[in-house]
């Protein structure tokens, strides 16, 4: 069995036992809060509930992800996590709202609560329980890198808590003879929301085709740089597609005068290199760069006038023909001046230490951490 066939078969059995768990604690939460006539302990057994279809909700994520591509996907169904995850984020929200208008509503029209030992028991076992689910389903989240199970354990943190303020408000009421239970409800209430909306964000962002890490940016560049044939690496692209789906593009520089079958055999292997051990799968674009005395001093002049323009700016690409000097430049994101202005900057800034070459600039775009 696969790493991958592990990964998403220990994701399939914690979302059976979400569900089971869920539904356990619905109908023990709703008798405890028929014995106690609690309105939060009501609307806490239906989040249970809505837990339990979440969890199915996750199991279909991970079903629909183990499938392979075909023609009509074929970069394969690994976002079909994603998309399981974003559905429990949005749960979270839905519930923390649902829980706000309860807890105005027991603001405005508190209600008796009939309290005993059994509801205390009940509502104590619950939150042992969801605590449990929590740290269980965070620690394996993260161990298999999956963001249903991270995004499932926050939601049973929040579980916990809410049954945590519901047991307070009965206590408290208990003791002041007015029931206090609305107030609690809300607080947790509000807390709900700002968690699933920082949930839905951080499960947005890989839908939405979110830059890359900078160590994964700063890996693949380690990487390339240490075959002895490359001599630069630019315009790298990552397309993610799930986990251990990736795909990625990348310019790398090579020395014009070496053999292009050389440079291309290189290629093939750094390709491969990367398909077998990182699971990435490569296309690299070989950009043949002149390496004689002259332009490596032209292109010193030029990296050292950018830097003076903005220290993260770079440059790549450059070429020398006839009195022109051409290459590609990268303006990093805070860097205040316009294309337009930043191009003119640097052109004239160009033209004070070189005279004898006119200079031609694109400015290029950076879709991850810039390459330096």
């Amino acid at each position: 069995m696969s790493n991958e066939t592990k990964r998403i078969s220990v994701g399939k059995r914690y979302s059976v036992a979400g569900i089971c768990a869920n539904l356990f604690l619905f109908i023990i939460k709703l008798t405890a809060s028929i014995l106690s006539g609690s309105l939060s302990a009501i609307a806490d057994s239906l989040n249970n509930l809505s837990d339990a279809s979440a969890s199915i909700v996750s199991l279909i994520g991970f079903r629909l992800s183990e499938k392979r591509a075909d023609s009509e996907h074929p970069y394969g169904h690994a976002r079909a996590e994603y998309l399981s995850a974003l559905i429990v984020a949005m749960f979270t929200v839905f519930i923390g709202f649902e829980l706000v208008k309860t807890s105005v509503s027991e603001i405005i029209n508190p209600s008796s609560l009939t309290l005993s030992p059994t509801v205390f028991c009940i509502m104590g076992l619950s939150v042992i329980i969801k605590f449990v689910m929590a740290v269980l389903n965070r620690a394996t989240g993260k161990k298999i890198n999956s963001g249903t199970l991270i995004a499932t354990a926050a939601d049973s943190r929040n579980d916990a808590v809410i049954t945590t303020g519901v047991i307070i408000g009965y206590i408290v009421s208990s003791r002041i003879g007015y029931s206090v239970d609305g107030y609690v409800s809300l607080v947790v209430a509000i807390f709900i929301c700002a968690s699933g909306i920082m949930l839905t964000k951080s499960t947005l962002d890989p839908l939405l085709g979110k830059a890359p890490d900078k160590e994964l940016v700063d890996y693949i560049q380690t990487k390339i740089l240490s075959y002895p044939a490359v001599l630069g690496a630019h315009d790298l692209i990552i397309h993610d597609y799930g986990h251990h789906k990736r795909f990625a593009s990348v310019h790398v520089e090579m020395a014009a005068e070496q053999d292009s079958l050389t440079s291309h055999d290189i290629i093939d292997v750094i390709e491969e290199d990367f398909l077998s051990s990182d699971n990435i799968n490569m296309i690299i674009h070989l950009d043949p760069i002149e390496t004689d005395d002259s332009t490596r001093s032209l292109r010193r002049i030029v990296l050292n006038v950018a830097k003076k323009l903005h220290p993260d700016c770079t440059i790549h690409d450059l070429k020398v023909k006839d009195d022109t000097v051409s290459f590609d430049c990268i303006k990093p994101d805070d860097c205040n001046l316009s294309e337009e202005a930043f191009i003119t900057a640097f052109t004239v800034a160009l033209q004070m230490v070189i005279p004898e070459y006119s200079v031609r600039i694109k400015i290029d775009s950076s879709f991850s951490p810039i390459i330096k």
